[in-house]
């Protein structure tokens, strides 16, 4: 027998195979706490968006972008884009507006720069916004994890951004209908590859429920009540009439 056999006993292999078993035991932990941190941040009321836990990113909504958008009617995703833009700053929900390359892309649409008429939008060499360093830390001095974002174009400078924002520890909401991109190809399967990746895809009318949560929330009722009355579409009318009907009703009582 050589002496390296001599050295492996039984009780050698023993205590072996008991570390190898406790490796093996909190490896299976540790990923099973990191899958239930993972499912807590996409479940539960924490999930949630509110004015107090989010950033809002608007990229690039300039004319050259909207020039180029196939997937959707240009007006619909303006109109999508100011309701949000509108919502986040009734709910003091901190806004960067971003644009790309502005001398030769344009400056960012009027409608959507009105609703901040006292910002200038940042300007970017860098396709990718989470690549530039003065969006990154824009982000992180407002020390929250919720990152909402819309732009166009969806499968280039929303996608980009919004899958690298991720492997940086936040959460990303990417706002599907004040996207937009090429094609209705491309813009399906950039949302595809979002979601694949762990961003969670919602809707202007999704963002101003959440942050509204309770209508017993007063201050911002009006607001609201405005903001989609102007540019609710169908539920702006249902309100408009709702109104009617009252202001009808309390003047037939006179």
């Amino acid at each position: 027998m050589t002496t390296t056999a001599r050295l492996i006993t039984p009780q050698l292999v023993k205590v072996n195979a008991l570390k190898i078993i406790m490796a093996f035991s909190i490896l299976i932990i540790a990923n099973g706490f990191a899958n239930a941190q993972g499912a807590s941040n996409k479940t539960g009321l924490n999930a949630l968006i509110t004015p107090e836990n989010s950033v809002l990113l608007l990229i690039d909504h300039q004319p050259f972008q909207f020039a180029g958008l196939g997937s959707h009617d240009p007006q619909t995703i303006l109109n999508n884009t100011i309701i949000i833009a509108k919502t986040a700053k009734l709910f003091k929900v901190p806004t960067l507006l971003t644009t790309v390359l502005e001398e030769r892309g344009g400056y960012l649409v009027k409608g959507v720069q009105d609703v901040f008429p006292d910002q200038k939008p940042l300007d970017r060499t860098w396709i990718n916004a989470w690549q530039d360093k003065k969006v990154v830390d824009w982000v992180k001095k407002q020390g929250r994890k919720k990152v909402i974002i819309a732009g166009l174009w969806t499968e280039i400078c929303v996608a980009m951004p919004a899958i690298q924002a991720l492997s940086e520890g936040y959460e990303v909401f990417v706002i599907a209908d004040a996207c937009g991109g090429n094609t209705k190809e491309s813009h399906d399967r950039a949302m595809d590859r979002m979601v694949q990746a762990g961003v969670i895809p919602i809707t202007a009318g999704v963002l101003t429920g959440e942050l509204q949560r309770d209508w017993a929330r007063t201050e911002t009722v009006p607001g609201l009540a405005a903001i989609l009355a102007e540019h609710g579409g169908n539920v702006g009318i249902a309100y408009a009439w709702e109104v009617q009907l009252l202001n009808s009703s309390q003047q037939n009582k006179k």
